[in-house]
């Protein structure tokens, strides 16, 4: 081993093996059984961030665990279209080149995206190679390709087969920016501050009017009614008539209906069914026209009048400025109100009516909230399924279509001819109805989210009945973040019991965000985003892992902090350190049978400390407590077997006389060996290096054995372990604490009532000399004179002032302290007695000095006392 670890000369290195040889390889086993999990496919134009590196590091602990336990354990990988992100990519690319969409037309644009995929797709499949992911590259999926493609068609047929897809006119979400539909979790809100516009709607011959408060009165050109709760008293005489729409000169008329809050500005609502998805239901309810005013660019369209061109917050304007000129303005206030904004490009959403594709959601949902009611799907921590459930129970129709050109596009097929519509899994040339060939396909394209809620299963193989999808389906675990579990979590799911009948996974282990050192959330805007890549290029992916997951706990977010990364770095020299200390003072291999009987107390505890560790650490990684091991690991490997009984064993690893040196190898080889077994998941690459180079029966970590206890629970040596570390502990701090120097080395006195201690503390003195540098432990009932007491859980120890202490430079040092104390306790004395002092200087400086004068006075209290005390030890 070299003298010292360095990451850029082992990593690329080890990696290249582990693939050479095929580890990461599920091979079908069915003697095993199998452990799956599917990756969260990374949009093909993403690049690895801390997001991705969290969850992934979490991934990769948990397969290499299952692996190591002797699983069939499959991580299967993959990429994600992802249609507006991709598509908006290349349209900005293209922009730099003078070309649009529809400059190239669709089937050009798509060989583009294609390319892009090729140059780009595999970018951040390299990056997570780095970070150490023992994926099976060779089952390596991408929502677009062939089998994937086909399974989406399936589902497509299937459903609008059964009527739960059917295509219709309802309100969706549009956005102006990207020019495409976004499904109801694709809209973000966010709390801005508005207006709230009373506008006054009179009735034709002036005789009444009501007075509307809107928010949008851009909107307002388009409302076919004004509408009143029916249990409002003060409206009940107005509901069947009509008033005049503002700025339109059209009649509309006032109407009844529950949804109206007649606490919300007057209590009277325009109805606008066109723009709004609530107004689109009463609208619904009333038979109400629709008339729509906003383009599908976010402006004004033919049926806004004179506004027709206008940008529509431009529009607000002007329509609020004419409304003030007609004295229709009855007031305007500050209003605090959630607005809709697109996910991917922050743009304000446009409500429009639009005919679009639908899935019918009820149908669905239900088997998928009584799954998770059921316990059959258990999310980590529990308290996320509440949101699951509160987004399930109150779902809607989902919106499949997309506007867009890359993904995949619906398989319905329509006559020019008969305007037949044609719904298949294979290309349609001819039509079924009236046998034209004049036959087009539909332009839109699904819904990127509609092919990745598949993907526990379409990865496998589905449609066909693969040997991998009766074997590796349902999948075990599906970590993710708390922002996708109705984007993704709960389409995986029904589509999983819709689809394959049974649950996709049994358990969805929910992490946080990483924020940085401030708690904020990493981003672009605020310029404090870390690059994984750089973190691994300075401190090793080891370091980068280890810092990811230690103390993190399901659900909540995590700090990110460059001093951890640092001091996980220094956490793998130890290892390093710890592990070339063994190889070094190493003479026997794997072979060796040890003579139990020769263990010493300290192998004893060390060899049930590490039963217990091993247990605890497999626990904790069955029960997705990850930063809880991590933790554990560290303690044990750090203080317990490097700092304490590495140091322990020299005596008798230096002496190869002793009886039992072997017997101390072995343990010493046997515990290192298992913390590296058990850290592997977490280190995967300064662990393997050290396992390399060790006596080992296996050829590898990545296919070692997971350790299992041994039945070694030696409670009376751990207990007297723990005591003598503890008088260790007492005696190194003392010398810190007094300054003795290393070549004095004095006697320690131990009265304890413990008569079990006595017989024990014989055994310790080899290690008080070697790990606190003193020369003898005594036994003794009687205090020694002038001595510091070392209170112990188990007794006290003491230690002979005159043992530690230069007599003649202490004294010196402490009468040199009484004249200064002298001098300041004189000067105290002088300053409060003087009058004039006392009547002019504020109250706080006078308090404060007679607070230093009292100080002072006990100082020179105690130093007068030590001075007695060590002039009667000359």
């Amino acid at each position: 081993m070299q003298k010292v670890y360095n990451p850029k000369e082992v990593e690329d290195r080890l990696y290249r093996m582990w693939l050479d040889k095929k580890y990461f390889h599920a091979k079908i086993d069915y003697s095993k059984k199998p452990f799956t999990i599917v990756i969260p496919p990374p949009n093909i134009t993403g690049q690895l961030h801390m997001g991705h590196a969290l969850n992934n590091t979490i991934q990769d602990i948990l397969i290499r665990f299952k692996r190591m336990q002797g699983y069939c354990a499959l991580w299967l990988p993959g990429t994600d279209h992802a249609s507006i992100a991709t598509e908006a990519k290349i349209v900005e690319k293209m922009k730099e080149e003078g070309l649009t969409k529809e400059m190239i037309g669709r089937e050009k644009f798509l060989e583009r995206a294609w390319e892009w995929k090729r140059v780009y797709g595999g970018r951040i499949i390299e990056q997570l190679k780095k970070l150490g992911a023992s994926c099976d590259w060779d089952r390596e999926r991408f929502t677009m390709d062939e089998g994937l493609s086909n399974a989406v068609k399936e589902v497509f047929v299937r459903l609008y087969e059964k009527g739960l897809i059917y295509k219709g006119e309802r309100m969706i979400n549009w956005c102006p920016t990207c020019h495409t539909t976004i499904s109801d979790a694709e809209v973000e809100y966010e709390e801005k501050k508005g207006k709230l516009y009373y506008i006054k709607y009179p009735a034709k011959d002036n005789s009444y009017y009501v007075i509307v408060a809107t928010t949008r009165p851009e909107t307002m050109l388009g409302d076919t009614a004004v509408a009143v709760n029916p249990n409002d008293q003060r409206y009940k005489h107005l509901i069947g008539k009509t008033v005049v729409l503002p700025l339109v000169n059209r009649e509309i008329p006032v109407i009844e209906d529950e949804y109206v809050d007649m606490e919300f500005g007057t209590g009277v609502v325009k109805i606008t069914p066109a723009h709004d998805p609530n107004d689109f239901e009463i609208g619904q309810r009333h038979n109400l026209p629709m008339v729509q005013v906003i383009d599908t660019k976010g402006y004004m369209n033919e049926n806004a009048g004179k506004y027709a061109g206008q940008e529509r917050y431009e529009a607000r304007k002007n329509i609020v400025n004419d409304l003030k000129d007609l004295g229709l303005l009855v007031k305007e206030e500050d209003y605090t109100h959630n607005v809709g904004h697109c996910y991917r490009c922050s743009t304000v959403i446009e409500p429009l009516v639009s005919k679009q594709w639908f899935v019918k959601m009820k149908p669905l949902a239900e088997p998928a909230i009584r799954v998770v009611k059921e316990g059959k799907i258990k999310f980590i921590p529990e308290r996320f399924e509440k949101i699951y459930f509160n987004w399930m129970e109150n779902i809607k129709d989902w919106c499949i279509s997309r506007q867009l050109w890359w993904g995949h596009r619906i398989p319905a097929y329509y006559c020019r001819d008969c305007e037949n519509m044609m719904v298949s899994r294979e290309e349609v040339k001819i039509c079924s109805k009236c046998g034209s060939s004049n036959v087009y396909q539909d332009e839109d394209t699904l819904d990127t989210w509609f092919s990745s809620a598949l993907w526990p299963f379409s990865t496998l193989g589905w449609p066909k009945e693969t040997e991998d999808l009766r074997y590796f389906y349902p999948t075990d675990v599906l970590v993710t973040a708390y922002d996708i579990i109705f984007f993704w979590v709960a389409r995986m799911i029904f589509s999983g019991l819709e689809h394959m009948g049974k649950e996709p996974f049994k358990y969805v282990l929910i992490h946080g965000i990483v924020r940085d050192a401030q708690g904020r959330k990493m981003s672009k805007s605020l310029g404090n985003g870390i690059d994984p890549l750089e973190v691994i290029e300075k401190y090793g992916a080891d370091a980068l892992r280890f810092t990811l997951v230690t103390g993190i706990s399901p659900g909540n977010d995590t700090r990110f902090h460059m001093e951890k990364v640092e001091a996980n770095r220094n956490f793998a020299n130890k290892i390093w350190n710890a592990a070339r200390f063994v190889l070094m003072n190493l003479d026997i291999d794997t072979s060796f049978k040890p003579d139990e009987s020769k263990f010493t107390f300290t192998e004893r505890w060390i060899l049930s400390r590490l039963d217990t560790l091993i247990s605890e650490v497999t626990e904790n990684l069955e029960k997705f407590e990850i930063g809880i091991a991590a933790q554990k690991l560290y303690d044990f490997i750090w203080d317990e077997f490097c700092d304490w009984y590495i140091e322990m064993s020299k005596p008798t690893l230096y002496n190869k006389e002793a009886s039992n040196n072997k017997e101390v190898q072995y343990v010493l080889l046997t515990v290192l060996t298992d913390i590296l077994k058990l850290l592997h998941p977490f280190m995967p690459f300064v662990t393997e290096e050290i396992y390399l180079n060790l006596p080992h029966v296996e050829e590898s970590l990545v296919i070692a054995t997971w350790p299992k206890p041994r039945g070694y629970q030696f409670t009376e040596d751990i207990q007297m372990v723990e005591k003598l570390i503890e008088l260790i502990r007492s005696l190194r701090n003392l010398r810190l604490e007094r300054n003795i120097k290393p070549d004095i080395k004095p006697k320690v006195y131990v009265k304890t009532e413990d008569l079990s201690m006595a017989n024990q503390l014989s055994l310790w003195e080899i290690y008080v000399k070697k790990l606190a540098n003193f020369e003898q432990v005594i036994i003794s009932n009687e205090v020694p004179e002038d001595s510091v007491a070392l209170v112990l859980s188990w007794g006290v120890a003491y230690v002979k002032l005159k043992e530690i202490v230069d007599v003649q430079a202490e004294l010196k040092r402490l009468i040199d302290e009484k004249e200064r104390l002298l001098k300041e306790v004189e000067r105290s004395e002088k300053l409060l007695s003087n009058r004039n002092f006392l009547q002019k200087a504020p109250e706080k400086v006078v308090n404060e000095e007679k607070e230093k004068y009292e100080r002072y006075k006990q100082m020179l209290l105690s130093v007068e006392q030590q001075i007695e005390r060590l002039e009667s030890l000359r």
